[in-house]
């Protein structure tokens, strides 16, 4: 398996070189040059498969020859033993054909313990194989940092930065990245926006300054091995809901569009999907994006759904790479126009192509507080606010198809919004309680590349 950029179709990478540069030097984002088919008769026809076995068989695909297949399924049986539930990503019926993927039984409580564990793992195997130290810098709307600093902390061969948006994460998302006290982590909080942490993480990854005293890497979804992994849980929840004679829908809550990208790369390979749902709070620009073609910035708006806070969907580059047939040239004077405009208008084939795989749905925050309320007058189910934006659209389904909705993230991670929904405080695990009595760590930087730039370089000269 090769490996090209969104902005240079010709470049030609291997997997080991990808997942450890995150970001390409021409500023792209890594793609497979060609999509494997799973056997899927091989996986559904095995009524023992484990989380970590799929992952194994999956992963193999997209990593090729760089790792040998005891290795991978050495790191896999490692990575998913972390998780609290049997199943690792259990699947819970609503009614006939409705479901809920739950996605928060890692250390975390959220998706993103999904794909980083597996990276944090992954990192680790190819940097003890070269011998190299690397130096990851991420960016976080809540959820991605706590999980990139639970699986990297304690590593000796890494040293992990994470910006986070001041006073836009919910506390408990906070202190699960700045209560963690070890030598390696680094916790920034930038006075500005997730789009303001995410587009200095992006000028920072591709910096000659940091690079001549460091090697970079990114644990954003950005990095293609995330993306990868995040495809296994499609298929396992189909596995689970064993009506393989039927056809699957996803309503995934969707901020910087790497898990619904996961769950269409899964279509690609063979899964049976028949529509993905995109549910966006009234931060709605992929919405407005597949709905009309619309995709123009407007300012960023706190919800109570954090983690979806976010006007510049970076995965999203990597759809639109392949609505236009995977020319970068193509795509590159796009990604200019609309950097340069704030706006791009898509008309025409590339957007019947977006509306061949997706239909999408902006939920204000009225809507997602209707929403938990109902599933829990229903069905006495407690679902967190990015959860409930997926939600409202299952609840909508009227199909023949088995309907997936993925819950993304533990309630007691926001309990103010689940209190003010349905008048309940959601049961919290310990590890959360424990939280709100810890030290906090971590520095206030300005919304500015270069002041985060000389405060990296100054903490990696000291280390």
């Amino acid at each position: 398996m090769k490996y090209c950029s969104t902005r240079n179709s010709k470049l030609d990478k291997s997997f080991d070189q990808i997942i450890i540069e995150g970001l390409s030097s021409d500023g792209g984002l890594f793609m497979p040059k060609k999509w494997p088919l799973i056997n899927t008769n091989e996986i559904f026809n095995n009524k023992n498969i484990t989380y970590p076995e799929l992952a194994s068989i999956i992963l193999k695909e997209f990593v090729g020859d760089t790792i040998s297949k005891n290795d991978l399924e050495k790191i896999t049986q490692e990575t998913y033993q972390v998780f609290t539930n049997d199943k690792v990503a259990p699947l819970i019926k609503i009614s006939d054909n409705k479901f809920i993927l739950e996605l928060f039984h890692g250390p975390t409580f959220a998706f993103k313990d999904y794909p980083l564990q597996l990276l944090g793992n992954l990192f680790q195997y190819y940097l003890k194989n070269k011998n190299k130290n690397i130096t990851i810098i991420g960016a976080t709307s809540g959820d991605t940092g706590s999980a990139a600093i639970d699986a990297c902390k304690d590593k000796d061969n890494i040293n992990i930065f994470i910006l986070h948006p001041k006073d836009k994460t919910s506390e408990i998302q906070r202190k699960q990245m700045t209560t963690i006290r070890t030598n390696n982590v680094f916790n920034i909080a930038i006075d500005g926006t997730f789009d303001d942490c995410q587009n200095i993480v992006k000028s920072l990854l591709v910096s000659k300054d940091l690079k001549k005293i460091t090697e970079l890497s990114a644990v954003n979804s950005i990095n293609w091995a995330r993306i990868a992994s995040q495809s296994v849980y499609f298929f396992w929840s189909y596995i689970q809901s064993a009506q393989y004679d039927k056809k699957v829908n996803f309503i995934v809550p969707t901020g910087n569009f790497g898990n619904v990208y996961a769950a269409h790369i899964s279509g690609l390979m063979g899964l049976p999907i028949n529509k993905l749902y995109v549910a966006t709070n009234s931060n709605d620009i992929m919405h407005r994006t597949i709905s009309n073609g619309d995709m123009s910035l407007k300012d960023v708006k706190s919800t109570i759904s954090p983690s979806m806070d976010i006007q510049i969907s970076s995965n999203f580059e990597r759809q639109l790479f392949e609505s236009l047939d995977y020319d970068s040239d193509k795509l590159t004077t796009l990604m200019e126009n609309f950097r340069k405009n704030r706006s791009y208008n898509l008309k025409g084939k590339i957007l019947d192509n977006l509306k061949l795989f997706y239909k999408s749905k902006g939920i204000n925050d009225k809507l997602t507080s209707q929403t938990i309320k109902k599933f829990y007058d229903d069905f006495k189910y407690i679902s967190d606010p990015h959860t409930a934006t997926s939600l409202n659209i299952l609840d909508e389904l009227n199909n023949d198809d088995i309907n997936i909705a993925l819950a993304c993230a533990h309630p007691a991670k926001f309990p103010d919004s689940i209190k003010d929904s349905i008048n309940i405080l959601p049961d919290q695990p310990k590890k959360l309680k424990d939280l709100l009595a810890l030290e906090e760590k971590y520095r206030d930087l300005n919304n500015d590349v270069n002041v985060v730039k000389n405060y990296i370089i100054d903490n990696i000269k000291k280390l």
